[in-house]
């Protein structure tokens, strides 16, 4: 009896054995990697992409008495794409964030900002260039600032 359990576990492990193959994934160790590989023919290529427009500096600067309290500022107007992106800026120890809006094909924008303290600001400009432009900004509080935009 022992030589026919001898006999069929070597059969089973006979016929076992060459239904297992190991397969490698990465022929060379990590730090054996060859200097130049052939790169996969059906690689897809991401498209070129488009390059980030730099953000606008908008320089507040007090146009009344209530401004002149609170002195002068600057501030940013981030992803300025199509017309429209985030402004903010700090002023008088609060931190202000909203948006810019231009309508297309248009040289008029209003930005607006709410502040971390309970103010706001309304912003009308004039673009004369691609790259500057002017307007004024008006508080909560009454006070009145003039706004130049450059990039």
């Amino acid at each position: 009896m022992s030589t026919i359990r001898t006999f069929l576990a070597a059969a089973v492990i006979g016929i076992t054995l060459p239904a297992c193959y190991v397969i490698p994934i990465n022929d060379y160790p990590a730090s054996q990697q060859p200097a130049y590989q052939h790169p996969h023919p059906h690689a897809a290529v991401p498209p070129p992409m488009a390059a980030a427009r730099p953000p606008f500096t908008a320089r507040l600067y007090p146009a009344n008495q209530l401004a002149a309290g609170m002195g002068g500022t600057s501030g940013v107007i981030s992803n300025p794409d199509h017309g429209h992106g985030q402004f903010s800026f700090t002023l008088g120890g609060e931190t202000y964030s909203g948006e810019a809006t231009r309508v297309p094909n248009s040289h008029k924008g209003v930005a607006n900002a709410s502040g971390s303290r309970g103010g706001f600001a309304r912003c009308d400009y004039a673009m004369g260039s691609a790259q500057r432009g002017i307007g004024s900004c008006t508080f909560a509080s009454g006070a009145r600032f003039e706004m130049h935009i450059s990039q």
